[in-house]
């Protein structure tokens, strides 16, 4: 007859990783418990179940409302990587709702994560960013980062990750902090720094950076520093880009930057006008709107005027074509009828 032997192995079906976790009212409070555990294995397996939990708003609201956000602060400074790295996953799936951005605002969470920018763990900082980009889909959220002096540090990250994933996350972060506000942005080389990117193979990156520049050279300020860098000759040649949504955005840069003197020449030696001109017939709405309106701006500069004076017809076409959206219709016809009236002014 054999022996029975019993297995110090796990079963198959187990996963060691679980912790069981209570049900009904009593399960947020039991893992704000264990996350205050000093037994590590303890607080990893809090973590993971409360990454399933926090993709609930309802949870989040009750997370903040007991107080787990602070215990969740602390935990951000543990000298575990893998501690670190499920909390900062934790903050990016709340940050994903609306709920829990007033969760990051009324916390001070921006900040307490600002001190993992350097963290040796590439899948930290990779959560980090996931969470500043959802949290600056509102603008309370972009007006956090920015009172708090991180783009200087975002910049510079944008510079130093060579994951190109991550520097998508910090574009599309800067796109929308940039356009609240641009002051510290531009004393940090932003422009700089966006021109590199604009030469990046990743079509991205490129049409990210782009838009960038578009809220950089709202400012005045930008748009001196878009000339002085020597960025627009780069902007007119991403107008023949093969991708749809970097030409439009490379206008849309040159729309605001050609508003001075010195960008319209710039634009004009870089021989802007015919690359604008074919993109007049793009597919995207908000492409043909950009170029129409940088096409104006080039023609308040007699040079660019003469160029554009057998083009009116063109303009004409569009101020009476048809569009599905009412409002698309409307802004189109009034760009284009102000092209022509600047287009045909007489001094």
């Amino acid at each position: 007859m054999a022996d029975s032997q019993n297995s110090m192995e796990f079963p198959v079906n187990i996963n060691a990783t679980q912790i069981t976790t209570a049900y009904g009212h009593r399960a947020l409070p039991k893992l704000k418990e264990e996350l205050q555990s000093e037994d590590l294995q303890t607080r990893q397996k809090a973590l993971m179940a409360l990454c399933d939990l926090m993709h609930d708003p309802e949870c989040i609201y009750k997370a903040m409302s007991i107080g787990c956000m602070e215990n969740l602060k602390v935990l951000l400074k543990d000298s575990n990587s893998m501690v670190r790295i499920k909390t900062t996953e934790v903050l990016y799936i709340t940050a994903s709702h609306s709920v829990g951005r007033y969760a990051f605002l009324e916390h001070d969470i921006v900040l307490a994560l600002s001190f993992l920018l350097n963290d040796l763990s590439p899948v930290c900082r990779g959560n980090l960013y996931k969470a500043y980009m959802q949290l600056v889909q509102v603008p309370r959220g972009a007006q956090e980062i920015i009172s708090k002096g991180l783009i200087s540090a975002l910049v510079w990250k944008l510079q130093m990750e060579r994951e190109e994933e991550f520097q998508e996350l910090i574009l599309d972060t800067l796109v929308l902090c940039l356009r609240e506000d641009t002051t510290e942005a531009l004393g940090s080389n932003v422009v700089l720094v966006l021109k590199q990117k604009l030469l990046s193979v990743n079509e991205h990156i490129r049409s990210k950076a782009a838009h960038a520049l578009l809220n950089v050279s709202i400012s005045r300020e930008g748009k001196k520093q878009v000339c002085k860098f020597d960025v627009i000759p780069i902007l007119v040649h991403l107008l023949k880009d093969p991708v749809e949504h970097v030409k439009s955005n490379a206008a849309g840069a040159l729309m605001f930057a050609t508003v001075i003197t010195e960008g319209k020449y710039a634009a004009l030696e870089a021989q802007a006008i015919s690359p604008l001109l074919e993109l007049l017939h793009s597919p995207m709405t908000v492409a043909r709107l950009n170029t129409t309106k940088a096409l104006t701006m080039l023609a308040e500069a007699p040079e660019g005027r003469k160029v554009l004076q057998g083009h009116v017809p063109t303009f004409r076409a569009m101020e009476v074509e048809s569009y599905e959206k009412p409002q698309v219709a409307e802004a189109l016809r009034r760009a284009a009828r102000i092209a022509v009236s600047v287009i045909e002014f007489k001094p």
